[in-house]
C-alpha cells in the first residue's frame, strides 16, 4: 500500500506512531511490571486479575480499532505481537513463583519460544525475515491469554475460584497443545525454506 504523502491523499500512512491502537499496546506493555508487582510483591490477586482482564480487552480492542479507524501502522504490527510474547513469557514465570503453575509446564512454554527464535538465522540465510503467521498460532495465543486470568481467578477462596480453576486449566491445556503443534509446523516450514533451491 502506498504511504500517505499529502493531506489530500486517501491512503493510510502506515508510518504513523501516535494512534489509538498503538496507545493501547503501549498501555499493555506498561501494565506488565504493575501486574508482576501486584502478584508477587503485594499478592493482591484481585487487582492482578483486573490487570489481566484489562490487558486482554485492550488486546482485542486495539486490533478492532485499527481496522475501524484505519489506523494500522508498522509500529502497531511490532508492538502488538511484542506485548503478546512478553505476556506469554512473564505471566507463566510469575505464576511459577506463586506456585500457580508447575515449573516443568512453564519450561515447555518458554522452550517453545526459544526454539522458534532459533529459526530466525536460518530464515534470514535464505532471504526471509519471518514465516507467515498461522491461524492456529493466533488461536494458541488466545487460549493461553484466556487461561491466565481464569487460573488466577481460581486462586480466590470462593465459589468463583472453584469454578474458574478447571476452566483455566482447560484453556491452558488447549493452548499449550496448539502452541506445540505450531512449533512443529513452523520448524517444518523452516526446513522446507532452507532445503528449497535458491532462485538465481
Amino acid at each position: 500500500m502506498t504511504e500517505h504523502t499529502g493531506a489530500s491523499s486517501g491512503s493510510i500512512d502506515r508510518s504513523r506512531i501516535v494512534t489509538v491502537p498503538n496507545a493501547l499496546s503501549v498501555l499493555r506493555l506498561a501494565l506488565i511490571p504493575v501486574f508482576v508487582w501486584l502478584l508477587l510483591a503485594e499478592e493482591a490477586d484481585g487487582w492482578a486479575l483486573a490487570i489481566l482482564v484489562v490487558s486482554g480487552a485492550s488486546d482485542w480492542l486495539d486490533g478492532k480499532l485499527a481496522r475501524l479507524l484505519d489506523q494500522s501502522s508498522r509500529l502497531g504490527e511490532l508492538l502488538d505481537p511484542a506485548a503478546d510474547r512478553l505476556y506469554v513469557v512473564i505471566i507463566p514465570l510469575a505464576f511459577g513463583f506463586r506456585e500457580i503453575l508447575p515449573w516443568w509446564l512453564i519450561g515447555v512454554i518458554l522452550a517453545r519460544d526459544v526454539l522458534l527464535f532459533a529459526t530466525a538465522p536460518l530464515l534470514r540465510s535464505r532471504g526471509h525475515l519471518a514465516l507467515p503467521t498461522l491461524y492456529i498460532g493466533k488461536a494458541a495465543t488466545f487460549a493461553l491469554m484466556s487461561a491466565f486470568p481464569w487460573l488466577l481467578a481460581g486462586q480466590l477462596d470462593s465459589v468463583v475460584g472453584t469454578v474458574a480453576y478447571p476452566i483455566g486449566w482447560a484453556f491452558l491445556i488447549w493452548g499449550v497443545g496448539m502452541y506445540l503443534w505450531t512449533f512443529l509446523l513452523y520448524w517444518y516450514q523452516t526446513i522446507l525454506v532452507v532445503l528449497a533451491p535458491r532462485i538465481a
